[in-house]
């Protein structure tokens, strides 16, 4: 089957963020690379050490992300789109939710819901939206 993986894009900050991501999910990065490692590509100095890919593998997931450079312009973040987050206990799904809104912004607090789950919402520091979900029929 198909996988999906979330791509992120950042101004300026994509090494910033994902040094955090990685704090939160732990693991190592598969890669990281910069604009400056593409050869031939015309870019100001200063753009030369963003970073072109990062990837961070979560789970069965990989979280990637990546600065973008000035010709394509500001990137503006919305919420249309979130992150999904299906923890394996409720002490994971806390640890997480209270690691990711750090700095953040809680948009609906973990608690009981009514699918027999925990679950929460929030916004990062970075503008991202997650969501935070344990099923309660996993516990023992």
């Amino acid at each position: 089957m198909a996988e999906i993986n979330p791509y992120l894009s950042f101004n300026d900050n994509c090494e910033e963020a994902f040094e955090f991501y990685r704090s939160v999910f732990g693991g190592e990065f598969m890669g990281i690379s910069r604009f400056g490692d593409m050869e031939g590509m015309p870019m100001s100095d200063a753009e030369k050490s963003k970073v072109m890919h990062v990837a961070l593998p979560i789970g069965n997931t990989v979280l990637m992300g990546s600065d973008t450079p000035e010709a394509m312009g500001n990137v503006v973040v919305g919420s249309s789109v979130s992150l999904a987050i299906g923890a394996d206990s409720r002490e994971e799904a806390t640890r997480l939710f209270e690691s990711l809104s750090a700095g953040g912004k809680v948009t609906m607090p973990l608690a009981e819901a009514p699918w027999n789950a925990l679950f929460g919402m929030l916004e990062d520091k970075y503008g991202f939206a997650w969501l935070i979900n344990f099923d309660l029929g996993q516990e023992a």
